[in-house]
């Protein structure tokens, strides 16, 4: 076995991405780098690898890094779509009921989603019917946030988007295009509002610097000060569906 010698823990800027990886030297000819269970990151290199040189490879293998941690934090056991199971809600728990009835009805009261079927026992139906009911969330519960939003930018002369629209995504939690349009991941209505604020805040930032250059942070600095917080704690959301 080869001895290894630890060289600290050091982070990277990718993006909106803050990469933290732990990094050790040993007797060995190639740098790898392992992306653990718990999504935390180790850097193996080649005893006398300058730290310049360890951080240019990590910047290489940046997207390639995020997307494994993505991979595995949204990694879930199979939905079975049955009474009991647990999905989050703007940050909350909330529990499924499934209930057996003539007419489709849905509810939710105190924590608790309960879908009336005729098919209780059909899961792709219970998952439409869900899917269903989070995305009429979403567009709710958005229109409304950007509302809290827009003051903060339109203030600095930033326009409202042309557009907002709602979709799955796996890699981000928004996006923007040059012509205007704000895009949200539907997965985001199970963040807390502060953090969808924060998200929002973001996309609308891009619609005056298109890029992650100096002005745009600087633009986020001025709007949201503890940015740099709201975005770990989003990149740490449990995705449960």
């Amino acid at each position: 076995m080869k001895r290894k010698t630890s060289a600290g823990t050091h982070i990277i800027q990718h993006g909106e991405t803050a990469l933290s990886f732990a990094l050790m030297y040993s007797k060995r000819k190639t740098l790898t780098i392992r992306v653990q269970a718990d999504r935390t990151v180790t850097v193996d290199a080649p005893t006398g690898t300058l730290l310049a040189r360890v951080h240019e490879i990590v910047h290489k293998k940046a997207d390639w890094i995020v997307r494994k941690q993505r991979e595995l934090r949204d990694k879930v056991a199979p939905r079975q779509y049955v009474s009991g199971e647990m999905y989050r809600y703007l940050g909350d728990l909330i529990r499924l009921q499934v209930d057996s009835g003539v007419i489709k009805r849905t509810a939710f009261s105190d924590n608790v989603l309960t879908l009336t079927t005729p098919t209780p026992d059909d899961p792709e139906q219970i998952e439409r019917e869900m899917r269903v009911w989070f995305q009429g969330q979403a567009r709710r519960v958005f229109a409304e946030r950007l509302a809290v939003c827009l003051p903060k930018t339109e203030a600095l002369g930033i326009p409202a988007p042309q557009k907002l629209t709602i979709r799955l995504m796996k890699t981000r939690w928004g996006s923007c295009s040059g012509g205007g349009r704000v895009t949200l991941n539907l997965r985001l209505i199970q963040a807390d509002t502060d953090l969808i604020d924060y998200v929002i805040l973001h996309e609308l930032c891009h619609l005056r610097e298109l890029n992650h250059s100096k002005r745009f942070y600087d633009l986020m600095t001025h709007i949201l000060p503890d940015w740099r917080e709201q975005r770990r704690l989003v990149n740490q959301c449990e995705v449960m569906w």
